[in-house]
């Protein structure tokens, strides 16, 4: 079977174009997350998703009418076309890839930034905009300590890794003496 990657990015891309032409983004986005959410409970999961009794359009029916008002006719629409093609699991990798379109759109990228130790605020904001430099795009930065690094950070942006930490330099000069 195909990756869900693959079988969400045409989806995300039709929603993504639509919401554009209705310049409806950030609505469009908020109501995909909450589909995934939906659809991603075991419970939705178990009782609807996985049972066989129900057809790919009843089951589409069933999410439609859990989101209820929180989602408009254009996105109920939405769901039903996907259920009909039985890909009603491929909501919450619809939604995922969504977002990373609006970002591109927005010239947003989310960096992670691992590091041995607590960055400062000062530290944190002289990455952000070295990066922001870099990458041209706004950057939104979350940050997560690792002692294993024992010093230096690793950046994340999307694809892109920068690894900065001593463990990194230690592992890569290890490989270049074994060679």
């Amino acid at each position: 079977m195909a990756e869900t990657s693959t079988i969400a990015r045409p989806y995300a891309k039709a929603a993504f174009e639509h919401a554009v032409a209705k310049d409806a983004l950030d609505e469009w986005s908020g109501m995909l997350v909450r589909v995934a959410q939906i659809v991603g409970d075991d419970d939705m999961r178990a009782q609807v998703l996985g049972n066989p009794k129900l057809s790919s359009a009843q089951k589409a029916d069933v999410v439609v009418d859990v989101c209820g008002d929180a989602v408009n006719d254009d996105l109920k629409n939405f769901v039903r076309l996907v259920g009909q093609k039985g890909r009603l699991a491929a909501l919450g990798g619809i939604a995922e890839q969504f977002e990373v379109l609006k970002a591109q759109q927005e010239k947003r990228v989310e960096v992670e930034i691992v590091s041995a130790f607590p960055l400062a605020e000062a530290q944190e904001q002289s990455l952000a905009s070295a990066l922001a430099k870099r990458l041209n795009r706004e950057i939104s930065i979350t940050t997560q300590v690792d002692k294993t690094l024992l010093g230096g950070v690793i950046l994340r942006a999307g694809d892109t890794v920068i690894d900065g930490s001593v463990r990194g330099r230690l592992n890569r000069l290890q490989e270049a003496l074994s060679a």
